[in-house]
């Protein structure tokens, strides 16, 4: 498994970019859920951020922390598609993380949206239809692991042109 360098918050958002091609070529008709994770500062908000650049999103991307979701519309393909950032963070009581993630979960589903959620570790039971992506730190920026929902995935072979 060879994870992929990322030198610097440009590198994070590009890959982001890419990442949104692949996920959402991965789920045409109903939402995708990916799994961000990662320490405080590995750049899962930054990644978003691409994410929402592949779907033509103007505004600012913010971590949802206090918030716990953002939900953003934008388009894929001339087709409206809205971006939910969930930041579990903060929910930490057992259970709480799981009925705000699953209905969220269960919205996005049914708008086709794709679904990015920081602190999945704070989860009971992930998705088992959900992307994967690990976050971490090295000497020279950070270094991401994707998991398709089948396995390991290389971003060799990420969508390069998600619009």
């Amino acid at each position: 498994m060879n994870p992929t360098p990322l030198p610097d918050a440009q590198a994070t958002e590009a890959y982001g970019y890419r990442l949104a091609g692949t996920l959402l070529a991965s789920g045409e008709t109903g939402g995708v859920v990916v799994l961000l994770q990662g320490p405080l500062g590995a750049g899962k908000t930054c990644l978003v951020g691409g994410l929402a650049q592949a779907l033509a999103i103007g505004e600012p991307i913010t971590s949802p922390t206090f918030a716990l979701a953002q939900h953003y519309r934008g388009q894929w393909r001339n087709q409206p598609r809205t971006l939910v950032h969930l930041d579990l963070y903060r929910l930490e009581q057992p259970g709480a993380a799981d009925q705000f993630f699953w209905e969220e979960e269960e919205s996005a589903h049914e708008q086709g949206a794709l679904l990015a959620v920081e602190w999945p570790e704070r989860l009971s039971q992930l998705p088992p239809d959900a992307w994967h992506l690990r976050l971490y730190m090295a000497a020279q920026g950070r270094l991401a692991v994707l998991h398709s929902p089948r396995g390991y995935l290389q971003s060799g072979s990420m969508e390069t042109s998600p619009r």
